[in-house]
């Protein structure tokens, strides 16, 4: 059988990891590298491969050489878009017009955009004039078994983290910036003093973070019965899912979040904000709130325990729908059709 050599890169590799894009791009990565029909080198910057696909998951300058080299189809995972980085980084509302020219520019250089969620497909045509012909959806999908564990395993999480048995623990995930509102998530551990919050995440591109001072002022100012962990290597996020109760993002944009994923493989209740970009991907299986609901939501599933059992099952049909083995399969077959045009 003939392998599809692919080279998929993504600048978190030599740079920042402490966000979703880098997992997505692991994920994928590890998946097609348990295939037998493909061969997969990972990112190689400075240099030219002589590969059938150049799939890039970010949109940095060091993916340019990767972007123009002959020979090879080019495909890019649209996870960012003009919207993800108002609230994200320093200043952008003042350089969105240029970030909007540049995103139109290199997402029309490739032969496929694979969006990540319907939201983002939109975006893609209507806002940065890509081709609907170069757009597919192809949702981030993470490795569900990684999360899968038993009754015990929850017991070893808790003790190795210094997290009380009997407590009820809700746990958030993702860069400290504006956007996550990590001031709803604040105001909730302040409503419920017999609760432990803990976040897990920080900010990983620390002064070009958007308002670091007055995130910095946030973290110092959590309740007692809050932790905000920083940054922590992807690995451990693992433990702090296994030892939560219950996983709420407050985020008022996101795309596709990978942290979603993994609390459903973990068998979490998840609380969400309700927003557009969960249309097509969580609505119906995940909790979906305003600023005023997610107190609410906490109290019933610590208060109802069949409801707390049907919102696990919920999630587990995220779990079921986002793995990365049919994703994967499905990719190669995409990577196959382009090669053969």
């Amino acid at each position: 059988m003939k392998k599809v050599r692919v080279n998929m890169a993504s600048e978190s590799d030599i740079s920042v990891q402490g966000h979703g894009v880098h997992t997505a791009y692991v994920e994928m990565a590890d998946a097609l590298e348990k295939r037998d029909d493909v061969a997969l080198t990972r990112s190689t910057f400075g240099q030219a491969l002589d590969v059938d696909i150049v799939h890039l998951h970010t949109i940095g300058p060091r993916t340019w050489r990767k972007l123009f080299q002959p020979g090879a189809k080019k495909v890019v995972s649209a996870h960012v878009v003009p919207a993800s980085l108002v609230g994200s980084l320093v200043g952008a509302k003042y350089w969105l017009p240029v970030a909007r020219w540049y995103m139109r520019w290199f997402y029309n250089r490739a032969d496929k955009v694979l969006a990540v969620s319907a939201t983002v497909a939109r975006t893609l045509h209507d806002e940065l004039r890509v081709p609907k012909e170069k757009i597919g959806v192809f949702y981030n999908t993470i490795d569900m078994s990684r999360y899968a564990h038993v009754p015990t395993d929850k017991t070893a999480a808790r003790e190795g983290l210094r997290i009380a048995l009997d407590d009820f623990v809700v746990l958030g995930n993702g860069q400290v910036q504006p956007r996550k509102r990590l001031d709803v998530f604040i105001r909730m551990a302040e409503e419920f003093p017999d609760i432990t919050f803990i976040w897990v995440g920080g900010i990983p591109f620390k002064q070009l973070g958007a308002d670091y001072a007055s995130m910095q002022r946030l973290m110092r100012s959590v309740p007692t019965n809050m932790v905000i962990t920083g940054v922590v290597p992807h690995e451990r996020v693992r433990d702090y899912l296994l030892a939560a109760d219950v996983f709420c993002l407050p985020a008022e944009q996101e795309n596709h979040p990978m942290c979603v994923l993994e609390a459903a493989g973990a068998g979490l209740p998840v609380i969400l904000r309700d927003i557009p970009e969960y249309e097509d991907t969580f609505k119906g299986d995940a909790l979906l709130c305003s600023d005023e609901g997610f107190a609410e939501a906490v109290r019933e599933l610590r208060g109802d325990k069949a409801f707390y059992r049907s919102q696990q099952q919920s999630t587990a049909r995220i779990a079921k729908r986002f793995d990365s083995q049919e994703a994967a399969a499905r990719l190669v077959r995409l990577y196959v059709q382009l090669t053969a045009q």
